[in-house]
């Protein structure tokens, strides 16, 4: 698996469902950022250490949603997070809701994050996680950086 990609499995929680049985649409976005978690976990560290040892917050500016399918108690979710792209104060990625028994996409999105110091002011990674982003995505000169959009 690249580097740049996570994935994660989780199962659906009754507490998730709303009354028609199907998970909360809301529950993606936190599915979105267990995703996000584990990836930077898997690139070696993680949202703590950012936060309490480097002063650095990555803040959601946008985040996007397309519902594809329901899902519903006790079903498996797959979790597909991508690292999409990285600068020195943005950072975006995509993900993937796949139901784990046939792999068909549930729903898919993306966020894109500001970082920030401790009092919400933008800021520039620094240089170690600004290294492991760019090599998890196979890049290392700041050119490579320009945003896919």
């Amino acid at each position: 698996m690249n580097s740049a990609v996570n994935e994660t499995r989780l199962r659906v929680r009754y507490a998730e469902t709303d009354q028609m049985g199907v998970v909360y649409h809301s529950n993606h976005f936190v599915w979105f950022e267990v995703g996000r978690v584990e990836l930077l976990r898997q690139l070696g560290f993680s949202y703590r250490e950012m936060e309490q040892v480097d002063g650095r917050y990555i803040a959601v500016a946008e985040a996007k949603c397309r519902y594809r399918a329901p899902v519903r108690y006790d079903e498996e979710v797959l979790v597909r997070t991508t690292l999409r792209n990285v600068r020195e104060s943005v950072i975006q990625f995509t993900y993937e809701l796949l139901r784990l028994d046939d792999k068909s996409l549930i729903a898919e999105g993306e966020t894109t994050h500001i970082v920030t110091d401790e009092n919400m002011k933008i800021a520039e990674l620094q240089e170690k996680y600004l290294r492991a982003f760019r090599a998890a995505m196979g890049k290392s000169r700041p050119s490579d950086q320009i945003a896919n959009s």
